[in-house]
């Protein structure tokens, strides 16, 4: 992604009538940050599953849950993330990129394995790398395909979607012989918009890669393997169309791929149901690593915490949390091979680790509702002393909504533990806190967040 313009003023965020299927494509573009993939992917993937979905006569109710099955289709691809790093010593966004973009041959498979495992690593670590991925792969494979799955399935539930879109997430790696994961289902009974789902994706990454000769070339190589052969016909039908070729190789197919969906399948957004989809984006951005499960919803909490007791009215805290909560969305873009490193960053992996308050920014800023939000989430990094990242602003343009996440966001990642030390007592945090204070952050929002902890330990106390 580009490097958004983090020097706009902060603003407030409204609902206006805004479509779900304008916060989730523009939210799918983290989706594609996680797996490797150019911005725009799941849109693209969208387009060309409608467009299959039309040919072969699909109804308006179903073509409409397939829509949101090809956006959200990535939901749970987050979570695997560490697990990849750990297992195949390396960075786990450049692997999935590489990964799709290499046929299903066994021996392709086994090439690509051995030359992407342990490349940074010792010899020796990397042969116990190597030997352990050939000694257990198939149960290797099984585990991450069945976390992935699950976890997105649960998380487009969350999002208020019904069982079909959910058990089309689920199934989106199943293959038509019964050779996929995580159940092995063969043919009619993987679920219509999984296999629609996974023809999309490999084409579209073919296409990308060259053109559409080489998606159908792919497509047709794993028909009745990978693919239903319906499928594949109802594709290769869509290639000869040269307006649907043209437009699948434009740049931005996000206002097109809004003109897709059917209208009896429209959903409005208030302002529950975003916050239903910040937390959702909250959890896939947290499964990206064991070190932040749970992180950017305890930042919310203390960023409520911290605006109660500075005596914000309750629609300015609901503002905040989703901030909170969306903050860190950025870091989808950045490896686990630097999130997760137990030791100190290099320059290098510490100039990557600076640019996620940027894709944070940039993502937000798309969105109507959230983009009042944007600015928290590419500032929160920034010092009031002028040393913080990525802008390096000074205090008087670090207004007080940023203040309030920063403090939450550093006391969390104080009290919790990390991949380079366990986590502190609250006592140790906050004269962190105290000792930052007109440097790094604000005293008067360091002095809320004790008045809120000690509020919260006389209602424990008294409960």
């Amino acid at each position: 992604m580009h490097a958004a313009n983090l020097a706009e003023p902060e603003g407030r965020d409204t609902t206006g009538s805004l479509r779900l299927a304008e916060i989730l494509a523009a939210l799918s573009k983290a989706l594609d940050l996680t797996e490797g993939q150019p911005p725009g992917h799941c849109i693209r993937c969208c387009y060309i599953g409608v467009h299959i979905a039309r040919k072969i006569g699909l109804d308006v109710a179903r073509t409409g849950e397939l829509y949101y099955t090809l956006l959200l289709k990535d939901l749970g691809c987050s979570s695997n993330a560490a697990r990849i790093c750990e297992l195949y010593l390396t960075d786990d966004i450049g692997f999935k990129r590489s990964f799709k973009e290499i046929d299903d041959s066994l021996a392709h498979v086994l090439r690509f394995v051995l030359q992407q495992t342990g490349l940074k690593a010792g010899l020796a670590e990397r042969f116990r790398a190597l030997a352990n991925i050939v000694r257990n792969g198939g149960a290797i494979a099984q585990e991450m395909i069945e976390t992935r799955c699950q976890r997105g399935a649960a998380i487009a539930r969350k999002m208020r979607f019904g069982e079909a879109v959910a058990a089309g997430i689920r199934s989106l790696d199943e293959h038509f012989d019964g050779a996929g994961r995580p159940q092995g289902l063969t043919g009619e009974a993987i679920p219509l918009y999984s296999r629609v789902a996974l023809l999309a994706q490999v084409a579209d990454v073919f296409f990308r890669v060259g053109g559409i000769a080489a998606a159908l070339a792919e497509v047709r190589a794993r028909s009745g393997g990978w693919f239903d052969p319906a499928l594949v016909a109802a594709f290769e039908s869509l290639a000869a169309d040269q307006e649907f070729l043209a437009k699948l190789g434009e740049d931005d197919l996000s206002e097109t791929v809004l003109g897709l969906e059917p209208a009896q399948a429209r959903r409005a957004v208030d302002e529950d149901y975003l916050d239903d989809i910040a937390e959702a984006f909250a959890e896939v951005v947290d499964s990206k690593s064991p070190y932040t499960s749970g992180h950017s919803e305890r930042v919310a909490l203390f960023t409520d915490m911290i605006a109660e007791a500075m005596g914000h009215s309750p629609a300015d805290r609901r503002r905040l949390k989703r901030a909170a909560l969306l903050h860190d969305i950025g870091k989808l873009g950045i490896s686990n091979a630097i999130l997760d490193k137990p030791g100190r960053l290099t320059e290098a992996e510490f100039a990557e680790i600076r640019r996620h308050p940027a894709y944070s920014q940039e993502i937000l800023s798309t969105i109507g509702a959230f983009a009042g939000l944007a600015v928290i989430g590419g500032r929160h990094h920034e010092r009031l002393d002028g040393k913080g990242y990525p802008l390096g602003l000074a205090a008087a343009d670090i207004g007080l909504d940023v203040r309030i996440v920063t403090v939450a966001d550093i006391f969390d990642a104080l009290t919790a533990d990390r991949p380079y030390r366990p986590a502190m007592p609250l006592s140790k945090a906050l004269a962190i806190l105290d000792e930052g204070t007109g440097t790094i952050v604000d005293g008067e929002c360091v002095a809320a967040l004790r008045r809120a902890l000690v509020r919260l330990d006389e209602e424990r106390a008294a409960a």
